[in-house]
């Protein structure tokens, strides 16, 4: 199996149950070389012991989550937000990873105006950007489903987010394709051919849409293959468009969460096989 997973990256918060030091063990049991971060857990554990548990484990970090929510119409509001992401690109840095994925924030409370708040998105980036480059880390707009835009990511699709990203080399700035959030927009597989052409594929990451969503639909990713997105097909699409890079499963799931980590953490690698690879 370890072989057919060179590419797999195991999401931190699909198998959440696992403690640092328990997913870097089931990973290395599996022979899977690739885990995504999310910052609140690796505050818990401590950056240094978790940059250095990821280095002792032999596993890359291909992403850092999540940096973003730049909305905020409150000067000072925005200036922690720039504050924090900066922390975030920091510590991107010392776990080794290239890419800080970013949620780009909603609607500030009362407002209607998605085009103002898409324009301070771009004004954050403006200032980050040149910050992230010297660090060696890359910027990675994650567009949302739009079920998202008022509480959460007001970029709701791939042009969405290039348009924002394009203003910005793409050394600084590129997008991440999330299946989950875009499988349903047609004119996605242009976007991502866009994208590839633009050296802006910054990250790619796998997640089905199962029915009926859940009460909680932040926890309603499917495990691959459970739901309706063919996954072999977003992949044609990416690597179509030059994209080589890790292949990342994210998945929110109270179901999954319930379970062995272990065990979801074996089923999910063999779905990949299985939905993604074979």
């Amino acid at each position: 199996m370890a072989a057919d997973l060179t590419r797999f990256s195991i999401n931190q918060m699909t198998v959440k149950q696992l403690s640092l030091p328990e997913l870097a063990e089931a990973c290395g049991e599996l022979g899977i070389q690739g885990v995504g971060l999310w910052r609140a857990p690796v505050h818990e554990f401590g950056l240094d012991a978790t940059a250095r548990l990821m280095r002792d484990a032999g596993l890359k970090v291909t992403t850092l989550c999540r940096g973003g929510f730049f909305t905020a119409l409150d000067p000072k509001e925005r200036a922690a937000a720039l504050d924090d992401n900066r922390r975030a690109v920091d510590e991107a840095a010392t776990l080794g990873t290239d890419t800080l994925v970013l949620v780009s924030g909603g609607l500030p409370a009362g407002s209607r105006d998605l085009r103002g708040a898409r324009e301070r998105i771009a004004d954050a980036l403006a200032e980050l950007g040149p910050y992230a480059q010297e660090r060696g880390v890359r910027l990675a707009i994650e567009p949302l489903h739009p079920m998202y835009a008022a509480d959460r990511c007001v970029v709701s699709t791939l042009a969405q987010a290039l348009d924002l990203a394009e203003r910005f080399p793409a050394d600084q700035v590129g997008v991440t394709v999330d299946t989950y959030h875009i499988w349903w927009d047609d004119q996605a597989p242009e976007q991502i051919a866009r994208a590839g052409a633009g050296g802006r594929i910054h990250a790619f990451q796998l997640a089905d849409w199962i029915t009926p969503l859940p009460e909680g639909v932040l926890e309603g990713r499917g495990q691959i293959g459970d739901g309706s997105i063919d996954m072999r097909e977003w992949r044609a699409y990416v690597e179509a468009a030059g994209y080589t890079g890790p292949i990342e499963i994210e998945l929110f799931n109270t179901g999954l969460w319930a379970r062995d980590g272990h065990e979801v953490l074996t089923e999910t690698a063999e779905r990949f096989l299985m939905y993604v690879i074979d």
